[in-house]
Order: C-alpha cells, then sequence, then structure tokens
C-alpha cells in the first residue's frame, strides 16, 4: 500500500514537471484560428467590435513568447490585448502557454476618414516571437467607410438628399407637413438603434437598377462569423407613414432589419399614400407592411419574413401586382401570417373598397398563411379578389374572388413553400425568392398584367418569353 502510494505522488511530481516544463526547441511553433484576422466592412472615426484570435500551443511542453507587436506599433490603427495584457504602443513582452494551452488575443480596430465613398483599406500583422528565435505572424485586416452623421434630422422645407456616402440618422428621420423629401438614387440611409423616418409631408425615394436606396441599421459587423447584423431583425426603426402624408413613392427601394417595415396610417382613402416598386421590405421584427384605411399602389415587390404579419391590410383601396408576400421568419416566434386581411379595428369600421392581387404569390411556412376578419354587408364594403396568382391557402369554391389560382399545396412531389425558390437558408437568414426552374409559379401570371410591370427589381424581362410568372421576380435559368 505504501509502495502504491509512493508511486502515485512521484506520477503526480512528474505530471507537475511536464506540465511547467518549457521547451527552446526550434521546432516549437505556435498554431492560430485563423491566419487572418479580418474586420467587415466598420465605420470610420468609430471604434469596431471586438475580434478574437485563438493562440494554440499544441505540443507536449510550454512555449514562452518574448514579444508580440504589431508591425507598425504605436502609428497601428488597430488595438490589441494579449492574455488580459494591453499592448501599449503596440507590443508587449514575457507572454506564456503551457502545454497543450491556449490564450486568447483580442483585437479592436479605428479606420480613418477615406475622404469620399471609396472604402479606406487597412492592414498590419500581428508578430509573435518566441524564445527559440522563431517569429510568427498573422495579418490583421479592415476597411473604413465614411458616413455624415446627423443627430436628429428634421425636414421643414423641400429637400433633396444626394449624398455619396451613406447619412447616419440618430434620433429619427422626420418630414413635415408640406415638405418634401427627395431622395437620390444610390442614397443609403443608416438609422442607429431605436431610429425612425416620421413622414407627415411626402417622401420620395426614386432608385435606379444600378442605384437603388437603401433603408438599413448602421451595425455593419456580425453576429456570428457566419451571420450578419444587417440580416437579423429589430436593428433600427422602420417608415411610418402618418395620416397627413400622401403621395409617397418608393421605387428600388431595399428595407430591411426594423423593427417594423412601412406602417400607413388611416387618412383620405381619396387620396393616394403610397406607391412601390420594384421594392423590398424584409426580415423585420413586427408588421412587415401595415395598411391601415388608405390608398396604395404595390408594384413588383417582395415583402417577406416579418414577426408580426408580413401585410396587414385594414380597409382601403390597394392594387398588387407581381408581389412576393412570403412568410418563412425563422426565429423562435415563427411570425405571423403572410396576409391579414381585415376591414375592422375592434368597433371601428373601414371600408375595403377594393384589394386586387394580380399575378402574385403568397406563401409561407405554415399551411395556410391567408387570414382575415371580414364584417361583410351593405353599409360595411369589403371587395377583394386574387387573380393569377399562387397562394398558400385553403381551396376556396369562390370564383369571383378567386380567379385562375393555383394553390401551393403539397403533392405528390411535396414541392411546395420554400421549396419554390433559389435560396432559402434559415442558418445564415439568406434568401431569395426568385422562383426555381420547376417552381409552381412559373409561367402562370396573365400577360396582359404583365405589360403593366414589364421588368422585375433584376432588370429581368418579364415578357421576354411570352410567359412570366407570378411574383416579384421572372425566372433566371442558371
Amino acid at each position: 500500500m505504501l509502495l502504491i502510494c509512493v508511486g502515485a505522488v512521484l506520477l503526480t511530481l512528474t505530471s507537475c514537471d511536464d506540465y511547467d516544463s518549457w521547451t527552446q526547441s526550434p521546432d516549437a511553433v505556435l498554431t492560430f484560428s485563423a491566419d487572418t484576422l479580418a474586420f467587415d466592412t466598420v465605420i470610420t472615426r468609430h471604434s469596431s467590435t471586438t475580434r478574437t484570435l485563438v493562440v494554440f500551443n499544441r505540443a507536449s511542453k510550454g512555449v514562452r513568447i518574448q514579444h508580440v507587436a504589431l508591425e507598425q506599433g504605436r502609428t497601428s490603427n488597430f488595438r490589441v490585448n494579449v492574455d488580459g495584457e494591453y499592448l501599449a504602443y503596440g507590443e508587449g513582452d514575457d507572454f506564456e502557454i503551457r502545454a497543450r494551452d491556449s490564450m486568447y488575443v483580442r483585437v479592436e480596430v479605428t479606420v480613418p476618414e477615406a475622404g469620399g465613398p471609396e472604402l479606406n483599406h487597412l492592414k498590419d500583422y500581428l508578430h509573435f516571437t518566441l524564445e527559440n528565435g522563431r517569429t510568427q505572424k498573422v495579418l490583421l485586416t479592415a476597411e473604413g467607410m465614411d458616413v455624415e452623421e446627423h443627430k436628429g434630422l428634421s425636414i421643414l422645407n423641400d429637400t433633396t438628399i444626394n449624398s455619396p456616402i451613406p447619412l447616419l440618422i440618430y434620433d429619427s428621420l422626420s418630414v413635415a407637413e408640406g415638405a418634401v423629401l427627395t431622395l437620390a438614387p444610390g442614397t443609403t440611409l443608416m438609422f442607429h438603434d431605436g431610429a425612425e423616418v416620421l413622414v407627415r409631408g411626402t417622401l420620395k425615394a426614386r432608385g435606379t437598377l444600378e442605384k437603388p436606396i437603401t433603408f438599413r441599421s448602421d451595425r455593419v459587423d456580425r453576429m456570428f462569423d457566419y451571420l450578419l447584423y444587417d440580416n437579423t431583425p429589430n436593428r433600427w426603426g422602420g417608415i411610418h407613414i402618418f395620416g397627413s402624408s400622401k403621395e409617397n413613392e418608393l421605387v428600388q427601394c431595399d428595407i430591411h432589419a426594423g423593427q417594423y417595415g412601412i406602417r400607413c396610417d388611416s387618412t383620405d382613402v381619396a387620396n393616394l399614400t403610397l406607391t412601390m416598386e420594384n421594392s423590398v421590405i424584409h426580415f423585420v421584427g413586427q408588421d412587415a407592411l401595415s395598411l391601415t384605411n388608405c390608398q396604395t399602389r404595390i408594384f413588383g415587390s417582395q415583402i417577406s419574413n416579418a414577426g408580426g404579419r408580413c401585410l396587414y391590410i385594414c380597409g382601403g383601396a390597394h392594387s398588387f401586382l407581381h408581389c412576393t408576400v412570403a412568410q418563412f421568419y425563422p426565429l423562435e416566434s415563427g411570425g405571423g401570417d403572410a396576409l391579414y386581411l381585415t376591414n375592422q379595428v375592434e368597433d371601428v369600421y373601414y371600408p375595403l373598397y377594393w384589394c386586387e392581387f394580380y399575378n402574385s404569390i403568397i406563401t409561407g411556412r405554415a399551411e395556410d398563411v391567408i387570414m382575415g376578419s371580414i364584417a361583410e354587408n351593405e353599409e360595411y364594403k369589403c371587395d377583394y379578389v386574387f387573380d393569377h396568382s399562387l397562394l398558400r391557402t385553403v381551396v376556396s369554391d369562390d370564383e369571383l374572388r378567386f380567379k385562375a389560382v393555383r394553390y401551393d399545396v403539397k403533392d405528390s412531389t411535396d414541392y411546395c413553400a420554400d421549396k419554390n425558390f433559389t435560396l432559402y437558408d434559415d442558418y445564415a437568414f439568406l434568401y431569395d425568392f426568385t422562383p426555381d426552374s420547376v417552381s409552381t409559379a412559373r409561367d402562370m401570371a396573365d400577360p396582359q398584367w404583365a405589360e403593366l410591370c414589364p421588368v422585375d427589381r433584376f432588370g429581368r424581362n418579364r415578357m421576354a418569353d411570352g410567359k412570366p410568372d407570378a411574383g416579384a421576380y421572372e425566372y433566371l435559368p442558371r
């Protein structure tokens, strides 16, 4: 028994000796979690988020690192913390990694102004010099874009924004009643957390195929290596169009990652509140497009992936042509309906003068994504129709309201819902709602209606083969 105890003590001492021993072998090397630590595009003059590099010692003995230094030293725009120690002036000495252990290196960067719309590219090297004289290095890269910052922006008179660099908005952008804000093609508006567009006057945002207009958040970094914050919801507010507003235009616009998309308040239905063409509202935390007792015209647009409802309509007069309304919200809440149609809010009734969907797709993950609450009588008008559209809902025998439709339901091939589209990636939150080659939406649209919206958001001619597809996008062979 005594011999066993002595042996155990000797084994423990030997293990400790191995653990505490250090090698100066010329073969000793470090390994890194990455040979390049790359920052996504960051806003110039703003500190980046922190990126982490893990340094491994795979050897059976410890390794001493005599010196860690940025190649550009104190002039570097990168800031480095090694194993809890900040590298003052870009360098530090005497670090250790025990046998089969690791240490963490944290890196931040502040990119200087670029002085224009071009990105400012930076690079530096982080050098690790071991006790055996060997030097290893990791490349650090970053690129920064200039922005024009506004701490609250109030438009009181007719104004045109034509900026070659993005505008970064804090505390919201408001358009006063009677004022018109015009956004030039190529304009990018970036919003800080909670900031909104508040339109009491009129918003004219007419982008082009080559120069779309973008409404997005100011989070340009990543939540995880595979997931951009820009691909996630609730990063800013949304666009709120008040009852005093009319004749708003959104053409070739991309609105994404907000708390909501566009919210139109009740107004005089005789006035056209919103025209939206070849635009996108995507991945928001609440309703994507909410229309209450107003008049709208929505052509060639994608309304998708909402934590609330993709499309909420309560009364008014609305025309949808070649639209894709797709509810595949990937987060745990699952999202609401793709379309919710009603003519009442509690005890208040709003006549639905017309609501027409032509050559469109309304689909989603659930088996029935079209819901509503309709009060129909002589006093409360309710007029709606689905024509040459692909619908994921129960089959209806109402041939006056459901004309030449196809139902997006399972068949012998199980080809429905997300299977209709080109890209569906719930992991990285990437989606392309262009029809797949064998999509049910192929060639089903009415050519006469398609002539009113002949080109999709990507510039594809719907009429090229004489058989336009339903939805916002025309199939493109790959």
